[in-house]
């Protein structure tokens, strides 16, 4: 049963985004799992809110994975150019993640499907 969207503007617009996002997902964005996905969309919330992440701190932001998980997860991103790392300058002992330019265009795409979607 198919249900109309238009009584329901912000459904209508999510749905929108997440058309858009599917669109571009495969020419201009990398493929990234689920996890992944998520951990990188936290991470840009921690950085846009001006925080620095360690890699330890990152282990536990997703309450619903185990740290080893998140580890290969941050691997992986680390490996697909997404995040770096930046060696804390009083103790080399300590390594925050920073985004990449590739993050920040990751970001860059997903703020024009959202704006795109939110106009229609």
């Amino acid at each position: 049963m198919s249900r109309s969207t238009k009584s329901h503007p912000g459904a209508a617009a999510y749905l929108r985004f997440l058309n858009l996002v599917e669109a571009i997902r495969s020419p201009a964005l990398p493929s990234l799992d689920t996890t992944e996905e998520r951990l990188l969309n936290v991470l840009g919330a921690a950085w846009h809110a001006g925080r620095r992440v360690t890699v330890l701190e990152a282990m536990q932001m997703l309450p619903d994975a185990s740290s080893t998980t998140v580890h290969r997860r941050l691997n992986a991103l680390r490996g697909k150019g997404l995040l770096a790392n930046e060696t804390d300058v009083g103790d080399s002992r300590v390594k925050y993640l920073v985004p990449t330019p590739a993050a920040m265009s990751y970001f860059e795409e997903m703020g024009r499907c959202l704006t795109r979607a939110s106009e229609n």
